[in-house]
């Protein structure tokens, strides 16, 4: 059976004392590299780094980590802060115990680190999962978000055809994620490929159909439209044909990438970087 997905996870002392008058006068936290902060679901992991600027912050898609964002993270790092977080129940991030992988949750966890690390204006750079959940925070905190990239953003899938999605994955968990999978990386580079499936091959059954079951309930078109601020539509020409959210609103500025997978930044990094040079050349 043919399941169509929408483009449906210094030395002590001198340290000390500059975080605690950091903390004192209400500043931003330095970046400073690898990390975990606590959030709702337990550690959220955050790669940090870099200086001056708007800080970009980046999120992955559903069975990614924050090294799909190397590429980006080196790229911006010369001339501004950039920092890119595990989502719950990814990479080196806490899974949460109770399976809540809503939009909302992971929105929850978006805001413990900005209130950890002090952010009081960013850009918010999204891919997939993580754009639904990017989409979601600028409308829910319209003032801290200077501008939003969603890459591969999905739509909202039909109740119908989620309950299809969902029945298959009940019958067949395994056949059915590789047919999607299949989709998703056709244009991939070997490599990404490669890497892909691999990080795809380490979620649990359990955790993935949660995943699936929290993008189908979510409806991003009230958020899309209260966010009123800088944003750009970015998606891969074939495998994000149907069903994502820059189907649903054309008139919205896009960019396409021809004969990538799913996941464009990490197929061409340097084009992407130059996209996303020329959207942040614009925020002020």
């Amino acid at each position: 059976m043919r399941i169509s997905f929408p483009s449906v996870l210094a030395s002590a002392l001198a340290a000390t004392a500059l975080a605690s008058c950091t903390q004192l006068m209400g500043a931003p936290e330095p970046a400073d590299g690898p990390r975990a902060i606590t959030g709702p679901a337990g550690a959220i992991f955050l790669d940090d780094g870099g200086d001056g600027g708007v800080p970009v912050l980046f999120l992955h898609s559903f069975a990614g980590d924050s090294r799909h964002w190397a590429s980006e993270l080196d790229h911006l790092r010369h001339q501004r802060r950039a920092l890119a977080i595990d989502l719950r129940g990814h990479g080196k991030s806490a899974r949460p115990k109770d399976l809540d992988y809503s939009v909302k949750a992971m929105v929850r966890d978006l805001e413990a680190v900005v209130r950890d690390l002090k952010l009081q204006r960013f850009v918010i750079v999204g891919h997939s999962l993580g754009a639904s959940v990017a989409n979601a925070y600028a409308a829910a905190h319209p003032n801290q978000v200077a501008g939003v990239v969603l890459v591969g953003a999905p739509g909202k899938t039909p109740p119908e055809q989620a309950a299809k999605v969902m029945a298959a994955l009940r019958s067949d968990y395994e056949s059915t994620m590789k047919q999607y999978m299949d989709r998703l990386v056709a244009d991939a580079q070997p490599h990404v490929r490669t890497e892909l499936m691999a990080q795809m091959g380490k979620m649990s059954r359990e955790d993935s159909m949660a995943i699936i079951q929290a993008l189908f309930a979510d409806d991003p078109l009230p958020a899309f439209e209260r966010y009123k601020g800088p944003r750009l539509l970015v998606y891969a020409a074939r495998p994000d044909s149907q069903g994502g959210l820059h189907t649903l609103k054309p008139e919205a500025k896009q960019k396409a990438f021809e004969g990538t997978s799913h996941w464009p930044h990490l197929d061409r990094p340097k084009e992407f970087d130059a996209v996303m040079d020329e959207f942040l050349a614009g925020i002020s």
